[in-house]
Parts: C-alpha cells; sequence; structure tokens
C-alpha cells in the first residue's frame, strides 16, 4: 500500500499521520465523555491536549535520538526532520504524564484523577495508532510460518503491529470495565502502566528494530520497570486508602 495517501501543494500526506490523528482524536472523545459523566469540566481536557501533544511529538523524537545519537551527532539538522521516521512511544508516555503532572498542579486539580479519566482514552489511541507501522512496513517482527504473518520484502514475518494493536484493545476493554471498581484514584492510570507494559514486553521480543541499550532492548527494560512500579504503588495506594482525596497532589 502507498504511504502517501495524497498531497497537498507538493507536500505528501502520509497514512501513517492520518492514522495517529485519528487515533488522537478517538483518544480525546472518549476523554471528553468520561470528563462529562464523572462531573470535570471538559474544557480542562481540551486545555491538556493543547500542551501534551506536542510535549508527546517531541519528548518521542528526544528519546529515539537519544538511542540513534551515533547517526545523529554527524548530522544534528536531521534531528528535526521528524517526517523521515524516528518517533518512541515510551518517550511519548514519559513527556505525557510529566506534562499532566505539571498542568494539574497549575490548574489545582488531583492528577490522579485526572489520569485516571484519560488513560483509557490513551490506550485506545495507542491501539488505532498502530495500524500506522502497518502502513509503512514497520515496526514488525522475525520471520515466521505462522498463517497471520505478513509478507515485507519477500519475508514473512510476526505482525507484531498487530500483536500489540490487539492488546491495547483488550486494555482498553479491562480499563472501561475496571474505572466504575477502583479502590483509589489512581488505579485505572497504575493498571493501563501495568497492563500495556506485560503486553510490550513480550511483542518487543519479538520485533527487529529495537532501541538498544547495548545488549538490552529498552522497551523491554523500561516496561519491566513499569509493571514493578505500576503494581508496587497501586498496592501503596489501595493500603493507605488514598481513594477519596480529591485535592491537588
Amino acid at each position: 500500500m502507498n504511504p502517501v495517501a495524497f498531497e497537498i501543494f507538493g507536500i505528501a500526506v502520509r497514512w501513517y499521520g492520518i492514522i495517529l490523528a485519528a487515533g488522537i482524536l478517538c483518544g480525546l472523545l472518549y476523554a471528553l465523555r468520561e470528563a462529562k459523566r464523572v462531573g470535570m469540566d471538559e474544557n480542562l481536557i481540551l486545555d491538556l491536549v493543547i500542551f501534551a501533544i506536542p510535549a508527546g511529538i517531541i519528548g518521542a523524537r528526544i528519546y529515539y535520538v537519544l538511542f540513534n545519537w551515533d547517526y545523529y551527532s554527524k548530522d544534528p539538522l536531521q534531528i528535526l526532520n521528524i517526517r523521515g521516521g524516528g518517533l518512541a512511544i515510551h518517550g511519548t508516555l514519559i513527556a505525557a504524564v510529566i506534562t499532566a503532572v505539571i498542568f494539574a498542579r497549575v490548574k489545582g486539580i488531583n492528577f490522579w484523577s485526572l489520569a485516571d479519566l484519560a488513560s483509557p482514552g490513551v490506550i485506545l489511541g495507542q491501539a488505532i495508532g498502530r495500524w500506522g507501522n502497518f502502513i509503512n512496513q514497520e515496526a514488525y517482527g522475525t520471520p515466521t510460518d505462522l498463517p497471520w504473518g505478513i509478507m515485507v520484502d519477500g519475508v514473512k514475518v510476526h505482525p507484531t503491529f498487530l500483536y500489540e494493536s490487539l492488546w491495547n484493545f483488550s486494555v482498553f476493554a479491562v480499563l472501561l470495565w475496571y474505572r466504575k471498581r477502583k479502590k483509589a484514584e489512581g488505579n485505572v492510570f497504575l493498571l493501563y502502566l501495568v497492563l500495556y507494559s506485560v503486553g510490550r514486553f513480550f511483542v518487543e521480543g519479538l520485533r527487529t528494530d529495537s532501541l538498544m541499550l547495548g545488549n538490552i532492548r529498552m522497551a523491554q527494560l523500561v516496561s519491566a520497570l513499569a509493571v514493578a512500579a505500576g503494581l508496587g504503588y497501586m498496592y501503596y495506594r489501595n493500603k493507605n486508602n488514598k481513594g477519596t482525596n480529591t485535592t491537588s497532589e
């Protein structure tokens, strides 16, 4: 499939960008609907998105560049060439969380409540966005003989984008079920962190384009740390019964 959807004044508009935008829009619409359900001002969500989206893009780029510094140090101007590829979801999530923490403090609202509200929309956006990798024929896995393998450059490989997308849709469903049953504020976000990271850890093991730190796949390392931190902090918050606190933290 042609990765270019159409051109405007000679500028190629790629399916990857369109799919990412669709994922962000779906996540935003969910968050707005959830804000209305829980009685949170919907304008707060729109205000947060104005800051979180550019912060996420910058974070994704910085994360990717840091682990490919040998290449970018030789031609620093290429750091700005996002259209040439090179975004990492963990960089996006780190930057978005930092932005949300600052935003919550400035607005005087509870970060954990905000994170709980947004988390299902975030994983929904991730599930949709992964299909952009299919269009670009990237983020695929090792060779396989399984019937659902896809052909890339004449080789049948694991469709790791599909594995992660299906996992993320499943996590979205779990979070929808759990959000009304949480024992403490922040548990939906922490459960998102744990479940997404479990899936990413195993999917990453099949990929051929991992960002590496020596012999360690960074996505697996970050995922393992996220699972441990998420489970540990969820236990701590449940034990200390912080579910009724609605002031900013």
